[in-house]
């Protein structure tokens, strides 16, 4: 069933959107949150927490791509199932994205929302101007947290290629992010 049926039936308040949003991106979900998390259990809660969200945002939100919306709420909930449960000792491969990152994106948890959505911004350009690879790369590895190794089998590469792509890409956001007067 294609999305903007599925939304219809959010706005229908029929129970039936959440059965078709499962058959449709169902596993997807629940393979991102299991990147983050690394359990089932703990996957399948954050999924099942994310069409909950969908059902009491939907309406009166109305996303022009649902799986971006769906995807958005489910990252979140397995972030915060992963904080609950490791508390202070966070998940290394996290800690590890995040210190990757820190060379080149600032912290926004101090800064008004209005900043952290002009970031956003930002890295929507920032994004634009890479070829569709690489942008699909930088995506897969920090926004759906994939390995190394699961990126390079998704796109035919080695990992060094990997690598080294993510590791331009970063250098060429910091660098696009203090040309926008963001300092890193």
């Amino acid at each position: 069933m294609d999305d903007s049926k599925i939304i219809e039936l959010f706005f229908a308040r029929n129970e039936d959107a959440i059965k078709h949003t499962d058959d449709t991106y169902g596993r997807r979900l629940f393979h991102l949150a299991d990147n983050i998390v690394h359990n089932d259990q703990d996957a399948e809660e954050s999924v099942s927490d994310t069409y909950m969200k969908a059902w009491d945002t939907i309406p009166p939100k109305k996303p022009v791509h649902l799986f971006a919306y769906l995807a958005k709420i489910c990252r979140n909930f397995a972030l915060k199932k992963l904080d609950w449960k490791a508390a202070a000792k966070r998940n290394a491969e996290v800690i590890s994205l995040t210190q990757e990152m820190e060379t080149c994106i600032p912290d926004t948890s101090r800064d008004a929302e209005v900043e952290a959505r002009e970031l956003g911004r930002i890295l929507d350009a920032f994004l634009r101007t890479l070829s569709d690879e690489n942008q699909m790369v930088f995506l897969r590895r920090y926004w759906y947290v994939d390995t190394i190794a699961e990126i390079a089998a998704r796109y035919g590469i080695s990992e060094s290629a990997v690598q080294m792509r993510l590791n331009r890409t970063r250098s060429k956001l910091a660098a696009y992010l203090a040309k926008e007067g963001i300092r890193v």
